[in-house]
């Protein structure tokens, strides 16, 4: 894939099904032994863990520093969901970067490519290999926890429009994880705190909300999908369904890496014990089990985990160039004319 990495892995301990999370801003004695735990592939960092960009950088070089190939991810989107805020741009939301599609359809369409690019620049100078973004997720007007994260309302202009933003992080060297599979946009109950359903029909999903991952499955590194029931298709989870996964491999033809979305969300409480959502969601397809800000659940599924084998194309998700530094994008003059445009984006009172 565009963004992969294709140098070969073979001498590095093989990467674990389980993403989890830290406490803070550094490393503890206790976590530097749980990374070192084979079933551990990955950490996602959290606003917690975050001071600054600098501190960031030198908290992914500690943990590499136990594990020089697991994976780092954060959710760095734009808007509400930015973790790393100090020492990197302020990006605005993506409904935002949208907003003069109609009338500006390039301008627009180059300016989510830009956003895309430096995104990923400034994810890899702070020693990041995956941002959980972009958001393919349409804005059907009922979900909060989506609204502004979405490109547009639009089917269509959300293909093209993260579809260019892929094109950037894609550019920068960095991987695209597009969510919340098949979408989330519609369903008004918030997934961290409930399990949403949304009961329209396939032919209704499919005409809407699965248009842009049809879209670009080819461009994809990885997939997330929602921690939401679609009854009129399976009365389990997407991210928890053979059907739905199987429908990404198969029917869409996606190749790469499918992430569980937090399986410590309240969405995911109906597939029973953290062992059992666990289970769950390898059995129904996913390759990377992420668990967060649950410390007890997130060793239950260590354990669970401990006769999975390991997903080789989990390896591909590495940052794979020479990195950036923090201190050089400045440097870059494209870069200075789209922080400066990007943060005046993000400071306008009509991001909405």
């Amino acid at each position: 894939m565009p963004g992969a990495s294709s140098q070969p892995q073979s001498h590095a301990q093989p990467l674990g099904p389980v993403m989890l999370d830290l406490e803070g801003t550094r490393l503890t004695p206790d976590e530097h032994q749980l990374l070192c735990r084979p079933e551990v592939g990955g950490v996602i960092l959290f606003a917690r863990n975050v001071e600054s960009a600098t501190q960031v950088r030198e908290l992914c070089e500690a943990i590499r520093a136990v594990r020089p190939n697991l994976l780092i991810g954060i959710d760095q989107e734009g808007g509400r969901v930015q973790r790393i805020r100090q020492g990197v741009t302020r990006l605005p939301p993506m409904r935002r970067l949208g907003r003069d599609v109609a009338s500006h359809p390039e301008v627009t369409r180059r300016l989510c490519q830009d956003t895309g690019w430096l995104l990923g620049m400034e994810m890899a100078a702070c020693g990041i290999d995956i941002t959980f973004a972009p958001v393919l997720d349409v804005d059907g007007g009922t979900s909060t926890v989506i609204g502004d994260r979405s490109f547009s309302s639009y089917p269509e202009t959300v293909a093209a429009l993260a579809g260019a933003f892929v094109d950037g992080l894609h550019e920068a060297g960095m991987v695209a994880v597009g969510k919340h599979f098949p979408g989330h946009g519609s369903v008004a109950a918030d997934s961290h705190l409930e399990l949403p359903v949304d009961d329209r029909p396939l032919e209704a999903l499919r005409a809407h909300d699965l248009v842009p991952f049809e879209r670009l499955v080819p461009r994809l590194d990885a997939v997330m999908p929602a921690h939401v029931v679609y009854s009129a298709f399976d009365p389990r989870p997407a991210g928890f369904s053979p059907a739905w996964l199987g429908m990404l491999r198969e029917s869409l033809g996606f190749k790469g890496v499918i992430f569980s979305d937090d399986l410590s969300m309240a969405g995911a409480a109906a597939a029973g014990s953290p062992a059992d959502r666990a289970h769950a969601a390898l059995a129904a397809g996913c390759d990377m089990l992420l668990v967060c800000n649950d410390r007890a659940a997130a060793l239950e599924v260590l354990d669970a985990c401990r006769q999975h084998q390991p997903a080789p194309r989990l390896s591909k998700l590495r940052f794979a160039r020479a990195r950036p530094q923090l201190e050089s994008l400045p440097a870059l003059s494209r870069w200075r004319r789209l922080h400066a445009h990007l943060e005046a984006l993000g400071s306008d009172p009509q991001v909405s």
